[in-house]
């Protein structure tokens, strides 16, 4: 297998994964790349290279994503300038950002070692914003969405009309549940670059998250018109793929993940690997289990992402091939250990993955304590903590996470299903029918084996009894310590702001 290549930091994910989590799970975002005001150009070494350097160098700065083999052009040519130039901070800061844009979690120690150089010879006090900006990026790849603020934070407060700095904050406050200061770093971002595809992608995922349906469509299509390369179209029509198939549109995400597939080159498989996974969950909604499998398989072999293999393990285990999901689930978690290595924290996929296979107490310890306690509540780990707490026989617990997931997040049909299932544990069977069936309405086949469930669950639960059920909205259920009280999404923009 190739090395991942992780573009966007993810969210998701999650922008996955599916939603944020999986939407950062299953799309690679335009990524952080182009941290480069600032930044100096050193004359590329050798004529047979200097057109693929300076394509990347030209892609980095315009935040799109870069074919792999101008990427190694750029990295093997700022290596060779930092060796006779060592004290060039510039390019150290622009070399950690190449690093980081490979994708591949064991480079991200070489990214973390320029960047920390390029501080170390201009400091941030004496604005080095390339570097911060850098450094935010690091940390959000590798999961840590509050160190991630704090340099995204310091970057715009030394560059104030750097976008690239706005652009890692916005996934550093979509990580921690902040959807609100996540929509004006995006939307200060616009302003700051308005015709930059990445820009758009991320007013997407904003929009989605605070489950503004229709501005999140209208701004994925949006960027697809902006993208300036096959490889940046391709991963934009993956994003509308992404937003069709949770909306309950199968057969026109399954489109879209075709169409963003003849878009990107061949030769660039780890820049395919999303649009497979997301064709082969297409492929699972509309009843073509085997296909998917063989999809995910190949998405796999590009990108061994956890996500995938998640994705790949249920699928299976819909198809009844236990010994496939068994092996999905041991690839899942060898990836995981592989990439904590490197600093990545795998704890959210990993979490989904124990809870339903005998490791829920397991899974709410890590979550409780590698990210509620460090403030990553973003609506996802609300509803993964939620989701583990009732597989650990702790219902009572799960309901007020369930609730903040559902009621904060994006309108994606999984958390909803996991209310429902938590209410029914409780015996609040008003609740648990109308938010099964409000998942199911959202998206009849959001998941190979939670759509089943939910209407199974249903039938379990039956007719409301003659009169209607006695606890409608669940309120004799108190709210867990820790867990504030859902807040209103809030107003949205002015119509200008949007356009």
């Amino acid at each position: 297998m190739k090395p991942e290549r992780v573009c966007r930091v993810v969210l998701g994910a999650g922008a996955g994964a599916v939603a944020l989590v999986a939407a950062l799970i299953f799309v690679p975002w335009p990524g952080p790349g182009g941290l480069l005001e600032g930044v100096g150009r050193p004359p590329a070494a050798g004529a047979g290279g200097a057109t693929a350097v300076v394509r990347a160098e030209t892609a980095l700065r315009a935040g799109a994503r870069v074919p792999e083999a101008r990427l190694a052009a750029l990295v093997a040519d700022r290596e060779r300038w930092l060796r006779a130039h060592p004290k060039d901070e510039a390019v150290w800061a622009e070399l950690g950002t190449a690093y980081l844009e490979a994708g591949d979690p064991a480079a991200y120690g070489k990214a973390e070692g320029a960047l920390r150089r390029s501080l170390a010879l201009r400091p941030a006090a004496r604005g080095n914003a390339a570097g911060q900006t850098g450094m935010g990026a690091l940390a959000a790849a590798r999961g840590d969405w509050a160190a991630a603020r704090r340099w995204g934070e310091a970057a715009a407060k030394a560059a104030p009309e750097g976008w690239r700095a706005q652009a890692v904050l916005a996934d550093a406050y979509t990580g921690l549940g902040d959807s609100a200061s996540a929509a004006k770093a995006v939307e200060r971002l616009r302003e700051l670059a308005p015709h930059a595809a990445a820009g758009m992608g991320r007013a997407a995922e904003a929009y989605w998250q605070r489950a503004w349906r229709e501005d999140a469509s209208a701004a994925a299509f949006d960027a697809v018109a902006l993208t300036a390369s096959p490889l940046e179209r391709s991963a934009a029509l993956t994003r509308v793929g992404e937003l069709a198939f949770e909306r309950g549109e199968p057969a026109d995400a399954l489109g879209a993940y075709d169409e963003a597939l003849r878009a990107a080159p061949k030769a660039e498989a780890t820049g395919r690997a999303a649009a497979l996974a997301g064709r082969a969950r297409a492929l699972a909604a509309l009843g073509r289990g085997e296909e998917a499998l063989r999809g995910y398989a190949a998405a796999l072999q590009a990108r061994p992402l956890p996500g995938y293999a998640l994705a790949a393990a249920e699928a299976a285990e819909a198809l009844g091939d236990q010994e496939a999901a068994r092996e999905y689930g041991e690839l899942l978690r060898a990836k995981v250990a592989e990439r904590a290595a490197h600093g990545v924290d795998g704890a959210l996929v990993l979490a989904r993955w124990q809870a339903d296979h005998g490791g829920a107490e397991e899974a709410v310890e890590a979550l409780m304590e590698r990210w509620w306690v460090r403030r990553h509540r973003s609506p996802q780990v609300a509803d993964a903590l939620g989701w583990a707490l009732l597989r650990a026989d702790r219902a009572r617990d799960a309901l007020p996470y369930a609730r903040r997931a559902h009621e904060q997040g994006p309108r994606n049909a999984l958390p909803v299903y996991h209310r429902g299932m938590i209410e029914q544990a409780l015996g609040l069977a008003g609740p648990a029918r109308r938010h099964l069936t409000e998942a199911l309405r959202i998206n009849p086949s959001f998941s190979p084996l939670g759509a089943p469930a939910a209407r199974q669950a249903l039938e379990e639960l039956g007719e409301p009894a003659e009169g209607g059920p006695k606890d409608v909205y669940g309120s004799e259920v108190p709210q867990s310590p820790g867990v504030p009280k859902a807040k209103p999404k809030g107003p949205r923009p002015a119509k200008k702001a949007r356009e």
